[in-house]
């Protein structure tokens, strides 16, 4: 048993105050396991429930089918309607949501305590017996459709969508978990069955519980939640490697403004220098007006309103990853000086001022994601994902406060590759052509 304190923002103070929260590992009788933290000071329970594997398991030619079959868990099951089951779930005050990444199929559960054993039979129909009604199909699909013709529109997701499929290919992560007009059309209820038993199996299942439960009642509450869903579900898909060369993609679209999307090959969260990668980020693009892109390309130049990068560990990919959007006729400068960013950070590193500052400001703003039982049970199921163990929490900002400047120079080095960012331009850019 941890026993962690932390600054905790709690949604019903306007200070930050002191809390203590003690991660128990429970597995149910059934073999499920699950993080806990009992606090019992608000009557509420907040669950988050994560299934590996998610759109990435969409089989050949039904792209988008678990992004649609997500979108129905809470749009019919049981015997009750989609009606029925929104009107009894608002009688009880719970919350659910389902969500569908590229590898995570996400459901979020709040309700009251007194309400638990009632909201958890709502939801455990919800996750184990929906229908998949014909009606809420088109309805949900007509959705689906609506936003993917929207999504054809936007210069930022069309510039996502191009560079995705230039990087990764056949691979899952080269196009969309939502689908194509096509695909999506295509899907019928047998496909939605297909996707459910795929993607909600136990095998990929990650819990965490935080609120007014004892963790001795967990398991039992776990086993009658999740034990009837399958066992085993399919293979994930391989890991792929990053393929997509330095250079420059440039796709015609009528707008006074570009955008670009940048990066190139990443590093893996579990990497031994994953926190100097993610230091130097903070100071190269991550830091919002502290960081040297916006210094460089907007305080300085006036060329774009914002610019940020990212560091994207994916279960099977990794990028450094940024963007930026700037008018026509600037956008080729805007590259340009991202690039000798890029160049200078690789070459001559950060200095020992700037190290300091991103340490304060990631060991201070820590504390705070911590600011309520619902939040608590996302990081937690997070940190489960990615092989964590409890006491991880503890020694976070140790791990950041180790990282020396020779550390974070060296990865700089090793990690940042001026001449492999690739970027795809989507406007009408002066002076920019594409390479390849």
């Amino acid at each position: 048993m941890l026993r962690i304190v932390f600054a905790v923002f709690l949604a019903h103070a306007a200070s930050i105050v002191q809390a203590e929260i003690d991660i128990k590992e429970v597995t149910s009788p059934g073999g499920i396991n699950a993080w806990v933290v009992e606090e019992p000071s608000i009557p509420f329970i907040g669950l988050e429930i994560r299934f590996r594997g998610s759109a990435s398991l969409d089989l050949p030619g039904k792209r988008g089918a678990t992004n649609l079959m997500a979108g129905l868990l809470e749009e019919g099951s049981g015997d009750m309607t989609a009606q029925e089951f929104q009107t009894a779930r608002e009688a009880l005050a719970a919350r659910f949501s389902y969500r569908a990444y590229d590898d995570t199929l996400s459901i979020s559960a709040r309700f009251l305590t007194e309400n638990r054993d009632e909201a958890l039979g709502l939801l455990r129909q919800s996750l184990v017996s929906p229908t998949f009604d014909q009606d809420a199909l088109d309805r949900v699909r007509a959705q689906v459709i609506t936003g993917i013709g929207s999504d054809a529109k936007d210069p930022n997701e069309i510039a996502n969508a191009a560079f995705d499929a230039a990087a990764f290919g056949d691979h899952p992560y080269g196009s969309s978990l939502s689908g194509t007009v096509e695909t999506v059309s295509a899907l019928t209820r047998d496909d939605m069955f297909d996707a459910h038993r795929n993607a909600l199996t136990r095998d990929q299942l990650f819990v965490a519980v935080v609120g007014d439960v004892r963790a001795d009642e967990v398991g039992e509450m776990l086993d009658a939640l999740l034990i009837d869903l399958p066992a085993t579900g399919p293979d994930l898909p391989p890991d792929v490697n990053f393929g997509l060369d330095g250079g420059v993609t440039v796709i015609d679209f009528n707008t006074p403004q570009s955008v670009a999307l940048f990066g190139h090959a990443g590093i893996k969260r579990d990497d031994d220098d994953f926190f100097a990668a993610y230091i130097m980020n903070r100071v190269l693009g991550a830091g919002g007006f502290e960081s040297r892109l916006m210094e460089e390309v907007r305080e300085k130049r006036g060329l774009t309103y914002g610019i940020r990068t990212f560091l994207v560990p994916k279960f099977h990919a990794e990028m450094v990853l940024g963007s930026v959007a700037s008018s026509n006729d600037t956008i080729a400068e805007a590259i340009e000086v991202t690039r000798n960013e890029w160049a200078r950070m690789a070459n001559a590193g950060m200095t020992a001022e700037e190290l300091a500052t991103a340490k304060t400001f990631l060991t201070g703003e820590y504390p705070l994601r911590f600011d309520g039982n619902s939040e608590i049970a996302k990081i937690m199921v997070g940190m489960q994902m990615i092989g964590l163990s409890p006491d991880y929490v503890v020694n976070r900002n140790d791990y950041i406060e180790a990282v020396t400047l020779e550390d974070v120079n060296r990865v700089a080095a090793e990690l940042l590759q001026p001449g492999d960012l690739h970027f795809v331009v989507v406007g009408k850019p002066e002076g920019l052509e594409s390479t390849q």
